[in-house]
C-alpha cells in the first residue's frame, strides 16, 4: 500500500517524520528507557528500602522496557505497590510498543510488492493494502489486553484460594501482563517455584508465553483464516507454527528425561509432566522458573540456552534470533545436502536475499554474543566467585539470557559488578531493538543501481 495523502502514519506531520522508522523504533525504546530510569530515580513511594541507584534503575528500567526479567532486586519485597506497578507500566509499554511500532514499521515500508511481515523479515502473505493501518493497531492493542485480561482471570481463579479473593487480584494482573510481553519479572520472590505443584498455574502462564511469543501477524493471520479473508496460510505462519511446536515437544520430553530423577524428583507424575513443559516454554523468552536453574542438570543447563538463542517468532514480544530464522537455515542444510540449488518449504521457494538476511543476524549475534561475553569475564575478573573456571557457566548463561531477552539467571545478575551490569544493559537493549532494527535496515535501504562492471569470480575452500 503506497502512502497517498489518504494514508498517513501516526506520527506523520510531527517532528517525528524526519526520522527513519527504525530511528524511531530505536529512539522509542531509548526514550521509554530514559523515562523508566528517571521514575526508579525520582518518583515517590517505589520502594520499601534505599532508593536504586542510577546503574540499578537504569538495569531495571532496561530489563522491564526491553521485556527482559533480569533483576538486581527482589521485585516482590524491593519495591512496594506502586513500585511493583511502575515496573509493570514499564512491561506493558515495551510489549505493546514493540508490537505497534513493528506494525508502524511494516507500514512505513509499504509498497505494493512487499508484504507486512516481509518487512520484518518473515514473508507472510497478508498484503499491505488489504488492511488499515489503524485498524490493525487498535486490533493489536485489544488482543493484547483481552488475552492479559483472560490470562488474569484464569489466574485469580486458581490463586483466590491461597491469596484470597481480593489479595489474588493484583498478583494475576501482574504475572499476566508479565507472561504475555515475555517479561519474566514476577512480583513472587522465588518466581514460579512455590506454584510448581500447581499444572493450572504453569499451563495459564505458559500459554500466555507462547501467544506472545508467536507474534501478532501470525494471530492475524489465523483470524484473517478463519473467516477465510485469506486462501491459505503463509510460509512464514507455517514455519512460525510448526517451528514452535517442535521445539516445544522436542524439549518438553527433553527436559523430562533429564530432570524425571533430578530437579523435578519428588513430585508427582503430573507435576513433572508440567514442569517440563513449563521449563520447554519459558526459555523462549519469558525467564519465569519453577525450578532453579543453578540446580538443574547440565544437560538441561545446555538446552536451556539453545532455546534462549532461538527465542521467539518475528514481530512478537520475544527475543532471540527467531524460531523462523533457525527454520530457514535448518532447511538451508539439509536442501544443501539434498544437493538442492533452492530451499523449499511448504510448496514455495524461500528468496536467497531472505536465507542470506537470516544467516547475516546469526553470524552477527554470535559474534555480538562472543564480545559480550569476552568483556563480562573481563569486568568479573577479580570478583571472587567468578575467578573459578566452573563459574564461567554462569557468566555465559546470564549474558545469553540478556541477549534473547528471556530473563532467566542462574543467580548471579544481583552480584555482577556495575560495570558488567552495564554490559547486560546494552545486551539486553541490542537484544531488543537490535535484531528488528538490522532487518528492517536490510528492509529499507535502497537498492543501488546495477554495476557496469564486477569483479572477477575466484572461489573460495571452507570446510
Amino acid at each position: 500500500m503506497p502512502f497517498h495523502d489518504s494514508h498517513h502514519l501516526p506520527f506523520e506531520g510531527s517532528p517525528a517524520r524526519r526520522l527513519s522508522p527504525v530511528q524511531l523504533f530505536v529512539l522509542s525504546f531509548s526514550t521509554l528507557i530514559a523515562v523508566g530510569t528517571a521514575g526508579f530515580l525520582f518518583l515517590p513511594g517505589l520502594y520499601t528500602g534505599p532508593r536504586l541507584g542510577f546503574v540499578d534503575a537504569l538495569f531495571t528500567a532496561t530489563s522491564a522496557v526491553c521485556v527482559t526479567g533480569l533483576i538486581v532486586v527482589d521485585t516482590a519485597t524491593y519495591f512496594t505497590p506502586l513500585g511493583q506497578a511502575w515496573v509493570a507500566a514499564l512491561i506493558q509499554a515495551g510489549g505493546i510498543g514493540i508490537l505497534t511500532l513493528t506494525t508502524l514499521i511494516m507500514y512505513a515500508l509499504g509498497r505494493p510488492s512487499l508484504n507486512l511481515e516481509e518487512a520484518s523479515g518473515g514473508g507472510t502473505g497478508i498484503p499491505v493494502r488489504f488492511v488499515d493501518e489503524r485498524a490493525l493497531l487498535r486490533t493489536v492493542v485489544g488482543v493484547t489486553f483481552t488475552l492479559e485480561a483472560l490470562g488474569a482471570f484464569f489466574l485469580w481463579l486458581d490463586w483466590r484460594g491461597r491469596f484470597g479473593s481480593a489479595g489474588a487480584v493484583w498478583p494475576a494482573v501482574f504475572h499476566a501482563v508479565s507472561a504475555f510481553c515475555n517479561a519474566g519479572f514476577s512480583i513472587f520472590s522465588d518466581s514460579l517455584v512455590s506454584l510448581r505443584t500447581s499444572p493450572w498455574t504453569l499451563t495459564v502462564i505458559a500459554g500466555l508465553i507462547v501467544a506472545g511469543g508467536l507474534g501478532f501477524l501470525v494471530m492475524e493471520e489465523l483470524r484473517m483464516r478463519a473467516r477465510r479473508a485469506v486462501p491459505r496460510l503463509s510460509v512464514h505462519t507455517r514455519l512460525a507454527l510448526t517451528s514452535t511446536g517442535i521445539l516445544i515437544l522436542v524439549a518438553w520430553g527433553a527436559f523430562l528425561i533429564f530432570e524425571w530423577g533430578h530437579e523435578l524428583a519428588g513430585m508427582s507424575v503430573v507435576d513433572r509432566i508440567a514442569n517440563a513443559m513449563f521449563m520447554s516454554v519459558t526459555p523462549r523468552t519469558a525467564g519465569f522458573n519453577s525450578v532453579d536453574y543453578s540446580q538443574v542438570s547440565n544437560p538441561s543447563l545446555f538446552l536451556t540456552i539453545l532455546l534462549m538463542i532461538v527465542g521467539g517468532s518475528p514481530g512478537s514480544t520475544a527475543g532471540g534470533f527467531k524460531t523462523t530464522t533457525f527454520a530457514l537455515l535448518f532447511l538451508t542444510f539439509l536442501s544443501r545436502v539434498r544437493g538442492d540449488t533452492e530451499v523449499h518449504a511448504f510448496g514455495r521457494t524461500i528468496p536467497r536475499e531472505t536465507l542470506d538476511r537470516a544467516a547475516s543476524l546469526v553470524v552477527g549475534g554470535v559474534i555480538l554474543l562472543g564480545v559480550a561475553i569476552f568483556l563480562l569475564m573481563m569486568t568479573e575478573a577479580h570478583v571472587g566467585g567468578f575467578r573459578d573456571r566452573e563459574h564461567v557457566i554462569q557468566l555465559a548463561f546470564e549474558a545469553h539470557s540478556a541477549f534473547g531477552t528471556v530473563g532467566l539467571s542462574m543467580g548471579v545478575t544481583s552480584v555482577v559488578t556495575p560495570a558488567g551490569r552495564l554490559v547486560l544493559v546494552a545486551l539486553m537493549f541490542i537484544g531488543r531493538v537490535g535484531p528488528a532494527a538490522m532487518v528492517a535496515a536490510m528492509a529499507t535501504s535502497r537498492r543501488r543501481p546495477k554495476s557496469r562492471f564486477r569483479y572477477g569470480r575466484e572461489d573460495v575452500l571452507i570446510g
